[in-house]
């Protein structure tokens, strides 16, 4: 029977292939090969004679050759390691090669790689034969089954994720399951409701194309809330790296599981002030802090030990049992709800199962959530932590504040404007430490400005700055000496407008003073992805317009702008024009309002801006302004929007 020659497995690059091929490799029928086409033509479904490397566990299974996931990633990433064309695409000749190399049992050989799994730990790492530089990652097989289960009951009756859900939390199901990108753009939405416009995701014959668009949505829709996305890309994502998947959705839940723990929101939360504590303090406290606050709060009132962490205080499933029975107790007196806790779970001896015991009791309030027994028992932090503000969102249990019997007039109590979050957002996104919480108080030492000016390309001088922990006495004039050097070189380095700016108005949490300064940093870090036309100092406004109204005229687009303060900013239709000028076929004209004459609603107004601001994520820019802005017109906003459109438009053109 003839027998098929075919090119060297890039798994064999550099090792005398072809007496590999010749002595090692098996040869495959005429028949098989035809299998085998049949087979990558399903998956090739544009015709372009490629897959991607993230189809080939699919493509495997039509030539009813199937791997597990892991081994697939094996695949992937010694192939990618070896392709010379750096293309990260399979053609049929490659991927016959590398079939030939798994049916002779080769690749056991080739790739020194293992997977352990301890304490709930899963480790991947090793080397293949093309590389001498091994890389080890880990996750925690915990965190994956509480956040497939939370995913599973959150989007269970959406019906754009039918396709994926239920989702098995006993195999590696998640990581396939986000590479459409449709479920993460889904999870966002839930944490920070309407942040992406449902109508740019593609939910319909999902291409690769397709698919990566839905991933860089995801990704910049995310930054935009405050998740860190520095080091991943849609193809990481794509490729379900384990430890990038799990950190980016651990993100984006804790974002949504955190969204109403604070003041302004939970007005209740004024009753866990402290005799003699200013009320600008305890708003000033993290999530974290106002969580364990709360529990303690409620084991106060139950006359039992309070605990100082979700991890070593929370084993003995002890706090869980009264925290539970004094919320309770709370609901039936306010005629909310009438559950008894069963508190005889506390003579359990076994704690695992005392702890499960503790589970079903928060069954009954529905909040069995996030961790189970094992969870509780080996003290796992982060799965606490979720598990605790899931139950306070659910039912905090909290009275109306009162001081001396009189009810605290909360009606000055302010949240946090739109421009602050945004810039916390921005903030957050670039991956600072610690994690920014409240603008003003978090920034007071100094420490993320000058993260930020590295950010920016600003040099920071490290040995010039006071790090904590700092000195019980003279503690504040070490974050003082910080915010003095942060205003240097914002003045002298950066050449920011600082004029009646002191270090003393960042120390003291002055909102003008440091709205006025982040505002700055924004400035510059947005621009600075306009590489092509200076450091980012030098771009200024007028440039931007330019560049906007020239793209426009191009195109033969009828808008045109003035300013960034034009009213026609408002309807949204200069932004639209401008992403179908540097992206055509991304819009869908018939989800457009023109309006009467070109008179919007205001209603439709924001209907465009939401539109707008999603696809100018979905193409690729890095957007923090709000559909809001653009309605409102807000110009510092609507020109970093610009900014990034023109930083993508450019990249486009030079590529």
């Amino acid at each position: 029977m003839d027998r098929a020659r075919l090119p060297v497995s890039p798994f064999l690059h550099g090792h005398k292939a072809e007496a590999t091929m010749e002595n090692r490799v098996t040869q495959i029928s005429r028949e098989d090969l035809e299998d085998l086409r049949e087979a990558f033509n399903k998956i090739d479904i544009d015709n372009s004679g490629y897959v991607s490397d993230f189809e080939l566990q699919e493509l495997f299974r039509e030539a009813s050759f199937s791997l597990p996931g892991y081994k697939v990633r094996e695949i992937v990433e010694i192939f990618v390691a070896g392709d010379t064309n750096k293309d990260e695409k399979i053609s049929f000749e490659e991927f016959v090669a590398i079939y030939q190399e798994l049916k002779s049992k080769q690749f056991s050989e080739t790739f020194k790689k293992t997977i352990t799994r301890r304490d709930g730990i899963r480790s991947f790492g090793g080397t293949s034969g093309v590389s001498s530089e091994g890389t080890q990652h880990s996750y925690s097989d915990e965190e994956k089954v509480a956040f497939v289960n939370w995913i599973n009951k959150s989007l269970a009756k959406d019906p754009d994720c039918q396709h994926v859900l239920p989702i098995n939390p006993d195999n590696e199901s998640l990581f396939t399951s986000l590479r459409d990108g449709i479920l993460l753009c889904k999870m966002i939405n839930l944490s920070q409701p309407d942040t992406i416009d449902e109508r740019v995701i593609n939910t319909k014959k999902l291409t690769t194309f397709k698919m990566t668009e839905n991933l860089v949505l995801a990704l910049n829709s995310a930054s935009a809330i405050g998740c860190t996305v520095v080091n991943i890309d849609a193809h990481d994502l794509m490729a379900g790296k384990p430890h990038l998947v799990l950190g980016l959705l651990w993100q984006i839940i804790k974002v949504g599981l955190f969204a109403d723990i604070e003041i302004s929101r939970n007005e209740g939360l004024i009753c866990l002030l402290i005799d003699g504590e200013e009320l600008d303090h305890l708003m000033s406290l993290s999530p974290e802090e106002l969580l364990l606050r709360w529990v303690n709060y409620h084991l106060r009132n139950a006359g039992t030990d309070t605990i100082r962490n979700f991890s070593e205080d929370i084993k003995d499933s002890r706090a869980y049992f009264y925290l539970l029975d004094q919320i309770a107790s709370h609901e039936e007196r306010e005629h909310k709800m009438i559950v008894k806790i069963d508190m005889s779970g506390l003579n359990e001896h076994n704690l695992d199962q005392r702890a499960e015991l503790m589970l079903r009791q928060a069954a009954r309030l529905d909040c069995r959530q996030f961790v189970s027994p094992h969870d509780v028992t080996s003290g796992n932090s982060k799965l606490n932590l979720a598990f605790v503000a899931n139950l306070f969102n659910m039912h905090a249990g909290l009275q109306k504040a009162q001081i001396n019997g009189n009810d605290i007039d909360t009606a000055h109590i302010e949240g946090e404007s739109r421009e602050e979050k945004t810039f916390r957002n921005w903030i957050n996104s670039l991956g600072v430490n610690p994690y920014v919480n409240h603008l003003y108080c978090d920034l007071c030492d100094g420490l993320v400005i000058l993260q930020l000016y590295e950010k920016v390309n600003v040099p920071v001088n490290w040995k010039r700055v006071n790090n904590p922990p700092y000195p019980n006495l003279g503690a504040n004039m070490k974050k003082l000496e910080n915010c003095n050097y942060a205003v240097e070189l914002g003045r002298d380095v950066a050449h920011f407008s600082l004029v009646g700016i002191g270090g003393e108005n960042l120390n003291e949490g002055s909102p003008v003073h440091t709205l006025s300064l982040v505002w700055q940093l924004m400035r510059r870090y947005t621009v600075l992805v306009l590489s092509d036309l200076g450091d980012g100092e030098k771009v200024g406004d007028q440039i931007i317009l330019n560049w906007v109204n020239t793209t426009l005229s191009q195109k033969r687009k009828d808008t045109q702008i003035s300013s960034f303060k034009d009213k026609l900013i408002s309807t949204s239709l200069p932004v639209i024009d401008l992403i179908d000028a540097i992206a055509p076929g991304t819009v869908k004209w018939d989800m457009v309002n023109r309006g009467d004459r070109g008179v919007l609603k205001d209603a439709d107004k924001l209907d465009n801006a939401k539109y707008a601001v999603s696809l100018a994520r979905k193409i690729g820019a890095r957007v923090y302004a709000l559909p809001d802005d653009l309605v409102e017109v807000k110009p510092k906003m609507v020109l970093t929007l610009f900014a990034c459109l023109m930083g993508h438009g450019l990249k486009k053109v030079n590529r």
